[in-house]
């Protein structure tokens, strides 16, 4: 028996444990800590038939009364923080303070979207004749399913849960094998919380069957998604034949920019936080470094030495570790192909470039690389691992050609103490979000997303909630 052996969360019961199991692992030990039913497309459709039913009821209450259960789900996840962070760092490997951080960073999703509920306004318009009237209101989407990731378990699920029940749409989501038990944890909260059966839907399983029935069934009116671009091109494809309503948060290749005139020791600080937090696995990490050849050598001397010096390797619940292992052994052969060719391309190896796999878990050294250039692999191809190649520039022309010469467009970074080049560089650069010495700018009120190739919609902010809204106008003769 397992640690943790849970089921899925369907209609306010938990259900599933005549299914197959689903072990989740350890990355950091290889062990076996859990396991999951393996759903299929019959426990989809449960899902979804349990949500379309709740719907109009849960859709009719105030939303204040929403507003208040949903503070309620954060109160739990606030209260019991520790318990969900060393679960998260079980089953994803992250250092246990990063496991906090982002359990009180998911749980501030709730919180913000429990006021915006509130704040769902229409508005009147004038009519065309005196017994004309014009309104316009905001009402729910409908059922939602939601496909979240591996690398943010908690966060990534109330980033599209919150603005989905603070609307008044009903929720379903499947999140992913690798760290499914974060997901089933946050279903628990909601049921002590007193969310009515139905709202919150929770299904692990095989990702065809389910995503084929998300896709294909008229109820759900809206997809939401977290991944792989290739994966959001695939929706997109499978979207078209319902014209069903998506947001998508894709792939990313950020770009960090770092003047001349920058303060280094900000410069350094917060781009080793981007890129290391969570051993490089998140898809606004900083995959590319740029820096203005005047301060290039003092900045990849400062660089190396903070990395060297303030990063410890290992099992993410022992004292002191702050950098995790790398999820598979498949994200350990991305790493380990990158690093080889640039090196094999001219890449100065500093630090790091070397990793191990012993007893089914997969370390990477945090890395960094100097004099990287427009010909190796890892300039062009997202790494989602420890890696930092650092390539010199001239020109801020030149740093703006370099960091869009890319499909994806989600997050960049910028380090400059003068207004003017900084608000020239974050108009130029095409992404949907900018860090000015800022390498870590992601939070509740503001919206996140990207452009390009990296997404369509936005979470978080005011934005957010627009994505679980459909607008309807109302014209009136009196």
């Amino acid at each position: 028996m397992s640690d943790f052996d849970l089921l899925n969360y369907i209609d306010g019961e938990w259900t599933g444990k005549e299914l197959p199991k689903i072990e989740v692992t350890n990355p950091a030990t290889g062990e076996v800590i859990g396991t999951v039913p393996s759903a299929g497309k019959d426990e989809a459709e449960q899902a979804i038939q349990a949500a379309s039913k709740a719907f109009k009821k849960w859709s009719g209450l105030t939303a204040g009364d929403r507003s208040d259960l949903l503070m309620k789900v954060y109160d739990l996840m606030i209260e019991h923080k520790e318990e969900l962070a060393r679960l998260m760092t079980m089953e994803n490997g992250k250092p246990l303070q990063e496991s906090r951080g982002e359990t009180v960073y998911a749980a501030s999703f709730l919180k913000w979207f429990a006021e915006e509920g509130k704040r769902v306004y229409g508005r009147t318009v004038p009519g065309t004749a005196p017994n004309h009237r014009i309104k316009v209101i905001k009402q729910p989407v409908g059922v939602v399913a939601a496909i979240t990731p591996w690398n943010f378990p908690a966060a990534m699920i109330t980033r599209k849960m919150g603005p989905a029940l603070a609307a008044g749409c009903t929720f379903i989501v499947r999140p992913p094998r690798q760290t499914p038990l974060t997901a089933l944890k946050i279903a628990e909260y909601c049921d002590q919380a007193g969310i009515p059966k139905g709202v919150i839907n929770v299904i692990c399983g095989a990702h065809g069957p389910i995503t084929d029935a998300f896709m294909t069934h008229q109820e759900v009116r809206k997809v939401t998604f977290t991944g792989s671009t290739e994966v959001g091109r695939y929706l997109l494809k499978a979207s078209a034949d319902q014209i069903k309503k998506v947001s998508m948060e894709l792939g990313g290749h950020a770009p960090v920019i770092v003047c001349d005139d920058a303060d280094l020791d900000v410069a350094v600080s917060q781009a080793v936080a981007s890129k290391f937090r969570n051993s490089g696995q998140t898809c606004v990490c900083a995959n590319r470094i740029f820096v203005q050849s005047g301060v290039y050598d003092t900045f990849i001397e400062k660089f190396v030495d903070t990395v060297r010096t303030t990063l410890k390797v290992g099992n993410g619940l022992d004292e002191g570790v702050n950098f995790g292992p790398l999820i598979d052994g498949r994200a350990y052969e991305k790493v380990e192909g990158q690093v080889k060719d640039a090196i094999e391309k001219g890449a100065a190896l500093l630090t790091g470039g070397h990793g191990s796999t012993e007893h089914g878990a997969f370390f990477y050294q945090p890395t960094v690389l100097k004099d990287a250039t427009q010909e190796m692999d890892i300039m062009h191809t997202e790494t989602f691992g420890p890696v930092a190649p650092i390539q010199k520039f001239e020109t801020i022309d030149e740093a703006i050609r370099l960091a869009n010469h890319t499909p994806y467009g989600l997050a960049a970074y910028i380090f400059t103490n003068d207004v003017r080049r900084g608000t020239l560089l974050t108009e130029a650069l095409e992404y949907g979000i900018v860090g000015w010495n800022d390498g870590l700018p992601s939070t509740a009120q503001a919206p996140f997303g990207g452009v390009k190739q990296s997404g369509l919609g936005r979470e978080g902010g005011s934005e957010g909630i627009e994505e679980y809204l459909e607008t309807k106008y109302i014209s009136l003769r009196i």
